[in-house]
């Protein structure tokens, strides 16, 4: 069966092959009567495009990569949706990778993204090194940062004031009138974990307690196995009057441990996670959280990139800084 060519569907649609090329590869340029002619002709004929052949001629494909440093968390599930949502109303496709916090594997995949000519790439990044983020940008690449301040005005960047999340969280808990509050976290060189904690702090200040007194408990990863563990070790050492931690799924596993053990949430300790995932809803004591507009993020993003990539000329680097809310239920009342 012959293959269709694009002279085929131009002669289906009564138009040139350079409209047809435009309604591939710019389509906001098409008159939206002539789009819609174009597009039907394409159904009928089943053309389908030669990607390799099209990336040569432009220099790039029509995809762009997404890097993310934990695709199992339901955070960066719901950031994917809103950058693949936008993407794909816009004619991109999304080529997704998983650094699992590992610089390394994080360069990796963004060696093959930029073999692949992706037009942009929207990360997370797992360190804060710019070196590997400069070299993508040396070789025509956009880049925009999602979850993670800029911090050089030639970078758009969407983020979460995370200092702001922690700060709120732990005065929520404060306000049950405790005073002993324990902070459980991944590895604190990541960012978020971090800077939850120093907002933490910055809330026993506030009260008039000492911020050294925030209790913080390590846990190996931001998973609920392995909030289970920080919650034996919590109670090894203690419990405290409230728990504080960095994301819901160690606040499911800290929530698991408890009632398994005896313990009564929130009678005998509050506990507050972050991000206000699906499931914090819906868990045996239902979760107070940290909201963060997570599908917006990933929205807003990928409309950065686009016009960075689409509109160079005119287009305005942006930081945006969005504020957390926090969304009180059972574990904290």
């Amino acid at each position: 069966m012959a293959m269709v060519s694009i002279k085929d569907v131009a002669a289906r649609a009564g138009v040139s092959p350079g409209t047809v090329s435009n309604v591939l590869n710019r389509p906001a340029k098409v008159a939206p009567a002539t789009r819609e002619r174009v597009e039907a002709a394409i159904r009928e004929l089943g053309f389908v495009r030669h990607g390799s052949a099209s990336t040569l001629r432009a220099g790039h494909s029509r995809t762009i990569g997404l890097s993310v440093i934990d695709i199992g968390n339901p955070f960066f599930t719901e950031v994917a949706a809103g950058v693949e949502d936008v993407a794909s109303e816009l004619g991109y496709a999304v080529i997704l990778g998983n650094s699992a916090g590992s610089p390394d594997k994080e360069e990796r995949n963004l060696g093959v993204l930029a073999e692949q000519r992706v037009r942009g790439v929207l990360i997370t990044p797992s360190g804060e090194d710019p070196a590997r983020l400069d070299r993508l940008r040396e070789r025509g690449i956009s880049v925009v940062l999602v979850d993670h301040p800029a911090h050089r005005p030639d970078q758009c960047a969407v983020a979460v004031d995370d200092v702001a999340g922690g700060r709120a969280a732990v005065r929520h808990l404060l306000a049950r009138g405790g005073h002993g509050v324990a902070y459980v976290t991944g590895p604190l060189t990541i960012r978020q974990c971090a800077e939850r904690r120093r907002g933490a702090a910055e809330a026993l200040a506030a009260a008039g307690l000492d911020p050294a007194s925030l209790r913080v408990v390590g846990a190996a990863a931001m998973t609920a196995r392995a909030g289970e563990q920080a919650a034996a070790d919590l109670m090894a050492g203690g419990l405290p009057e409230a728990v504080f931690c960095a994301n819901d799924l160690l606040a499911l596993g800290v929530l698991r441990a408890l009632l398994r053990a005896g313990v009564r949430v929130p009678d005998d300790v509050a506990l507050m996670g972050y991000d206000d995932i699906e499931f914090a809803a819906a868990s045996a004591v239902s979760l107070s959280s940290m909201r963060q507009p997570t599908y917006q993020l990933g929205r807003i993003a990928t409309e950065l990139l686009l016009d960075e990539c689409d509109n160079p000329a005119e287009h305005a680097h942006q930081h945006i800084m969005f504020q957390p809310e926090l969304v009180a239920r059972e574990s904290t009342q």
